[in-house]
């Protein structure tokens, strides 16, 4: 299995709209950060977490031509904008929780209404319920409830892998589920605590209850600092993620 970061910032990416900070500045490409999303690749099966509105952009320095599923953790725009740009890659299934569906079909109507024009994104909707794994051909996957503030989302474990992004709390249950973990990747907002994100310190706290052999940050705002002078500061086997970065599990 193949795990590729496509994007590691949060809604507004770094650099920021109209930001000088020394963050949105730097010339290091690890502190250039699109909107948060991954790409998991077993063998021939090639499925997204979340989907941007930097979409477009990160796809097309993978090479791919399809997609078997994309994940959907939460119904915000960062995480579902993208949808429309899938058009070239036919027919696709899309995982969410109900309420997660039913904002993808509001906000593209003319995706499931019975005379489709041609050329739309050929999207099929599969509900995904919190307690009932699920499979992607045959990669079991099964869902983790999470919370983004007060709104209930979803995390996914893939085998010995786990992906959770913009989570607050997580429920004791869930944190059972998370054991046994090769890698953990979780969002770490900022340094500063965020009313619906977790800051870096408490990422941390939760990632040494789960016990994963490696943790990576991800889901970063440019009140986070360099890339380079945080990742210095983290204990071993904890790293900051980056656009770009791939990983062999």
């Amino acid at each position: 299995m193949e795990l590729i970061f496509l994007g590691t910032g949060t809604s507004t990416g770094i650099p920021q709209i109209g930001c000088s900070c020394r963050v949105c500045k730097s010339l290091n490409p690890k502190d250039k950060r699109l909107r948060s999303s991954v790409l998991v690749k077993i063998n021939d099966i090639h499925f997204l977490i979340d989907i941007g509105p930097d979409f477009r952009q990160q796809i097309l320095k993978t090479g791919l031509n399809y997609l078997s599923a994309i994940l959907i953790t939460h119904e915000h725009y960062d995480h579902i904008g993208g949808l429309d740009d899938i058009r070239p890659l036919g027919e696709t299934t899309v995982y969410g929780e109900n309420r997660v569906l039913a904002q993808i079909k509001n906000n593209m109507p003319y995706c499931f209404s019975e005379k489709r024009y041609s050329g739309v994104p050929e999207i099929h909707l599969h509900e995904v319920t919190e307690n009932s794994k699920f499979y992607v051909q045959q990669i079991e996957i099964t869902p983790l409830r999470v919370f983004h503030a007060k709104l209930p989302i979803i995390g996914y474990r893939i085998n010995n892998l786990a992906y959770l992004t913009d989570v607050k709390t997580i429920p004791d249950s869930t944190i059972d589920k998370l054991q046994g973990l090769d890698v953990l990747v979780i969002n770490a907002l900022r340094i500063e605590k965020h009313i619906a994100h977790l800051s870096l310190s408490e990422a941390l706290v939760i990632a040494g209850k789960i016990g994963a052999k490696k943790t990576y940050f991800t889901h970063f705002s440019h009140d986070l600092g360099l890339h380079e002078d945080v990742q210095k500061s983290l204990p071993e086997n904890f790293f900051l993620a980056y656009d770009g970065l791939k990983l062999n599990l």
